[in-house]
Parts: C-alpha cells; structure tokens; sequence
C-alpha cells in the first residue's frame, strides 16, 4: 500500500469506530486562491488593426458563456472611441447585459463577454476608473469591429461603446483594460 491509501484507509477505520465526528469528515474541500492571478501575452488574430505594441501580461477572463462565431474573423477599419457620455435608455429598450469586476492589483485584464443578441448599439458603464485599450466586437457573419480607445483614463459614467442602427447580430464582447481604482467594474448592455 503506498501513504496515501495508508490514510484513507487509517480514516475510513477511525469513521467506522465513531473516533472521528461526522461533520470533520463531511467537511468540503478548501479551494486556494492564488494571490497574484496568472498572467499570459495578449493574444490577437491575423489582420488586428491596431500596430502599437500591447501590454505585454495580462489577467484573462474568459467569457461566462461560450459562444461560437461560424464564420472567418475579418476585422473592419478600427473606430477611435468618442467618449460619448450617454444617459441610460428605458429597461425595455435594453435586452442584454453582463458586468465583470477587475482590481488594481491584476494590472492589464482580457476581459470577454458572451453576448449572443441581436441589438442596435453597446453601451459601457464605467464604475470607477480605468485605462482601456481597446474593444473587439464580433459579429455572426465573422466582422470584427475594433474601438481604440488608445490607452486613455475614462471616469464613472455610460459610454456609447459601438452604435450599429442597422441592428446587428453581435456574438461577443473583448475588452482590454486596467483598473485605476482599487475597483473598476465594467458593464456592458445591448440595446434595440
């Protein structure tokens, strides 16, 4: 017998002659956090539009929802974001969103949202502050459309992030950005 079935088959003994109380025994399993969340390269297709260099680590965060573009990615021209301040629209006119918190401590963090809607426009909430870099917007027909928000410092407030009146099927949501709050908590919406 190698050690640790030793000590499984030591507490199985211990359970069965009542010397270990049933609740130290059904105790869940801790998990461990790692303090200093890992650290990858930005990772961006063939043809990104955007030629200065990236941050070189960041945190990445996938999407909640996994989503799946049938189609070949192409990027657009890229769009220099406008910081256009909006005041939000009317519940029923919103129909999707998604938020995700980052810390100062992560520094750069990938963060995607899997979107899956049909919609007209994105918006951005900023709750704190924070340095983006940029946005890339997939559609279902394999666009790609890059906001460049050149690496500028945004404060609290709604931002247009994309406006498409023509509606459109959007599949997901990148965003590359670094808190400059001990908090920032991004969130996106969808609205028709």
């Amino acid at each position: 017998m190698n050690p640790p079935s030793i000590a499984a088959s030591l507490l199985a003994a211990a359970l069965a002659a009542g010397l270990v109380p049933a609740d130290l025994a059904a105790a869940r399993r801790v998990v461990v956090r790692r303090a200093h969340p890992a650290r990858t390269t930005v990772v961006v297709r063939n043809g990104f539009p955007i030629r200065r260099p990236l941050p070189r680590a960041v945190v990445v965060r996938p999407a909640r929802t996994a989503i799946v573009v049938g189609a070949p990615i192409v990027y657009l021209a890229p769009v220099v974001f406008a910081a256009t301040v909006v005041s939000l629209p009317p519940r029923e006119r919103l129909i999707w969103e998604d938020t995700e918190h980052i810390t100062k401590a992560e520094d750069w963090v990938d963060v995607n949202f899997g979107v899956d809607n049909r919609g007209d426009a994105l918006l951005l909430e900023v709750q704190g502050r924070a340095q983006l870099n940029f946005a890339e917007v997939t559609f279902a027909n394999g666009q790609a459309q890059v906001v460049d928000f050149q690496e500028r410092v945004f404060n609290r407030g709604w931002y247009t992030l994309l406006d498409f009146a023509d509606g459109r099927q959007v599949k997901t949501v990148r965003l590359l950005a670094r808190s400059k709050s001990p908090e920032t908590t991004f969130r996106v919406l969808m609205r028709k």
